[in-house]
């Protein structure tokens, strides 16, 4: 048996529906907070370093999922490693 239930509502309501937060006034004062520092040219707040940290676990990442098709492609997908 299939069921499929559909609701009409826009993402605030689903939010408010959920109990979570409203977290987009925080998030605003945060992205300005860097964008102040970046601008003013603050040591740790120019876009590399703040986008380093993405960039090396996305790296990685990628490297495991690679190494993970090579694994299944050879016949070694149960070994764990």
């Amino acid at each position: 048996m299939k069921i499929n239930v559909t609701f009409d509502m826009t993402p605030e309501e689903f939010r408010k529906v959920m109990g979570l937060p409203d977290v987009q006034e925080f998030q605003q004062e945060f992205f300005n907070t860097v964008l102040e520092k970046m601008r003013a040219g603050e040591e740790g707040y120019d876009p590399m370093t703040l986008y380093k940290p993405m960039f090396n676990e996305s790296m990685n990442a990628m490297g495991q999922f690679q190494k993970m098709m090579f694994s299944m492609m050879s016949g070694n997908g149960n070994n764990g490693s």
